[in-house]
This record gives C-alpha cells, structure tokens and sequence, in this order.
C-alpha cells in the first residue's frame, strides 16, 4: 500500500495570491528580527510535528515549535517525561522540510540538558546539526541560566521556559498553574534569569494573568503565553489542541476547529461505504490498457 504525496512550498494552499496581506512576501523569520518584535505586533507561534502541518503552520506562523508535547499528543504518552532525543531529531527533520518562512525551534527533551553545561552543548549542537532548525527550547529558571550563558556563548540561540514546567511535573505534584502571590516574585525572578544568560525570548507557561503582565514587563525579551496573557509579546498552542484533534482540552485552549468529529465521520463513511461495497467505484479504480 501507498500513499503519494508532495510537500511543496510552492502549492496552491501556499500560492502568495491567495494569502492574506499579513503574510505575502514575508522574509524568513530570524532570531534578531523575532527578538525585535518586542512590544510590537504580536508574535503568532504554533506546534507542528510533521513536514505537511508545518507547512499549513508556517504560512502564518512567526515561529514553529517542534515541541516535546509530541510525546502526548502523537505518540499517546502520559506526559512528556519519555520523550528521547532521537524523537525530537526525527520530528525535527520532518518540520525543517514543510517549514519556509517561520523560525523553527526544537524542544530539549527532559534528560538532555540538565546535567550539565557540556551535557546540554552536546545535545543542542547534535539536534541543531542533524534538523536544520534554527534554534533549541529548555525549561528551566535561574537553575538553568548558567547553561544558557554556555549554549549561547558558542552559537546556539536558546529559547526559555518558565511558569509552568512540564518536564518538572514530577516535583510539582502534576500540571499545577503558578497563581499564588507568594510565587510571583521566584516566576519574575526565573524570567529575568534567563534573559540575563542570553535567551533571546521566554515561554511563560500556566500562569495568573497578573504575573504575566509583570513578568513582560520586567524583561526586554519576547514573552510567549500559553495559559498565560494576552499582554504577552505572542501566543503559542498546541496545533492539535488548537484544532480540536486531542481529547484532553486545557483550560487555556480555545478551538478553533473540530477535527475529531469531522475525521471520525469521515472513517465511518468509508467503513459503510466499504461494507456495502460502494467503494471503490469505477471513478476510483484503474482501467485494463488495450493495444
């Protein structure tokens, strides 16, 4: 069995003339141009995990992130904790060949950066080298920003994240926004932490929309919410949550689309079709060649 497909970046779903304005002759996002948006216009950033999502993806997106949610929401495990480098990798790769425009970041997965400085140079340099992407992603505050100085020193852009960690879930007790006063000061704290070391923008995941507000403010970096503000410098969701095509819904999702139900009824229509042998018809299959 085959399945044939193409990705092109030059296909009539990415055809500049049916775009809208916002996106026609968009020059390829960078790492300085992306920090430059900085109180600005907001920066738009979605998940992708394969070449034909990122492709959609990248037609609007300032940045994909190829994120270790994937360990969730394409391979159906618990958390994110099992995800391995040679996920992320193998992902990566498939991202960097349907994305044009966007800046494409690539998730640390737990276990690959936290022992060290050199531990960490190893993995970003190895997952940058075998993608193409442009740049890596690790949670992590003040504890981290010493690794951060160190992979930004030697040439690797470093996206942080702090609020919110899910790699620390264990620690935390689960998935447990940050909303007691009595934390902001150690959340502000983190985020200027890893500005300090070099990050050149800061997830701000999970947090009370006061704290979030505090937190941009506090730091000349892009904040990127997720359950955070709509005074953040940009926005990211999970693609599959976004679309409605993951049955965990956090409570900072807003769908925008209901792709279960629509996929659903299209696998049940085949099935009966099937069944009742009305597919395949003649308009779906291959004529005899004749002298």
């Amino acid at each position: 069995m085959s399945t044939r497909s193409t990705i092109s970046k030059k296909s009539a779903a990415s055809d500049p003339s049916q775009l809208p304005d916002s996106t026609k002759k968009r020059p390829k996002m960078t790492v300085p141009a992306f920090t430059a948006r900085k109180g600005t216009e907001p920066l738009v950033c979605l998940t992708a995990y394969t070449a034909h999502v990122a492709r959609i993806v990248d037609e609007v997106s300032d940045l994909i992130l190829v994120g270790d949610s994937l360990g969730m929401v394409i391979h159906g495990m618990p958390n994110t904790l099992g995800v391995t480098m040679e996920h992320m990798i193998m992902h990566g790769q498939a991202v960097m060949r349907g994305a044009d425009k966007a800046l494409v970041v690539v998730d640390m997965p737990f276990g690959s950066f936290e022992e060290s400085p050199e531990v960490a140079f190893r993995n970003a340099a190895r997952i940058i080298k075998e993608t193409g992407c442009t740049a890596i992603k690790l949670e992590g505050g003040k504890e981290m920003a010493p690794t951060i100085s160190h992979l930004t020193k030697r040439g690797i852009p470093v996206m942080a994240h702090v609020g919110l960690m899910p790699q620390q879930m264990n620690t935390a007790g689960g998935f447990k926004a940050v909303r007691e006063e009595e934390q902001y000061d150690l959340v502000i704290a983190d985020a200027q932490a890893v500005e300090a070391a070099g990050a050149f923008s800061v997830v701000v995941e999970g947090v009370a929309e006061d704290l979030a507000d505090r937190i941009t403010s506090s730091v000349s970096i892009p904040t990127i919410g997720i359950g955070a503000s709509a005074a953040c410098d940009g926005q990211i969701l999970v693609f599959e949550d976004m679309i409605g095509l993951f049955p965990r819904v956090p409570t900072f999702v807003k769908r925008y689309g209901n792709m279960e139900d629509m996929i659903r009824d299209a696998v049940q229509r085949y099935a009966q079709e099937v069944r009742d042998r009305a597919f395949p018809t003649k308009d779906h299959t291959y004529k005899a060649k004749t002298d």
